[in-house]
């Protein structure tokens, strides 16, 4: 099948699928770090307009740093916390915080309600504002889920597609084995790059599970 990989520079993704044999493209601002894989440096939205029927699914990781939990803080005055959210000030470092929200919200809409048929939309944990504007996530996985010893919780969007099947239980590893992945890395320029890479075991379950459901159906219907 020919996947489309949104907002990934790192290839992981990507490849996993190429691995299986899968024609995959991913597709980013930014320049990707794995060249050998087939990228494109380019907007998004713009690719998907050009040719959306062509693609069988696409999996993309819109950004998410102003629909996460830890993000929330920034949305609003620290001396209006006992307020309404709809009575609070902005935060006066961030003045503009809600007017990126909203611009990000709409990006994330477009991708859900693309033409394409399968559609998975990842992000970190969001915070109930977000989630009145983009909706509830489908599924909750962590990289120890499937063979990885982390922590880093990934919110998953669904459309066209069946949840994925952990491949391990906690139980699996030894006591203190499961590390918080984000949580290990030290402040700095780099800090949201190196954050925002998926997992590698998360990359495999979904070129698995999900790239042998999709080949599947597709050589059923034909």
């Amino acid at each position: 099948m020919k996947i489309l990989i949104g907002c990934e520079y790192s290839g992981r993704v990507r490849d996993a699928f190429a691995r299986l044999g899968h024609t995959a493209v991913s597709c980013d601002l930014r320049a990707t770090e794995a060249p050998r894989g087939w990228h494109i440096q380019g907007d998004l939205l713009e690719v998907i307009k050009s040719g959306a029927e062509s693609f069988d699914m696409m999996i993309a990781h819109p950004y998410c740093t102003y629909n996460c939990n830890s993000g929330i803080r920034w949305m609003y005055h620290p001396d209006d916390t006992h307020l309404r959210a709809e009575e609070r000030r902005r935060h006066p470092l961030y003045p503009n915080r809600m007017e990126d929200f909203l611009r990000g919200v709409e990006f994330f809409n477009a991708l859900k309600n693309c033409g394409i048929e399968k559609v998975v939309l990842e992000n970190s944990m969001p915070h109930g504002l977000a989630m009145q504007h983009i909706g509830r996530y489908d599924q909750i996985v962590q990289p120890w889920m499937f063979g990885s010893p982390f922590t880093k919780a990934a919110a998953l969007w669904l459309k066209g597609v069946a949840p994925l099947v952990p491949t391990h239980k906690k139980s699996d590893y030894a006591p203190g084995e499961i590390k918080a992945a984000c949580h290990m890395m030290p402040p700095g320029p780099n800090r949201e790059r190196e954050r925002s890479r998926t997992d590698p075991a998360i990359a495999e379950a979904f070129a698995s599970q999900w790239g042998g459901a999709v080949r599947a159906a597709l050589m059923e219907a034909a």
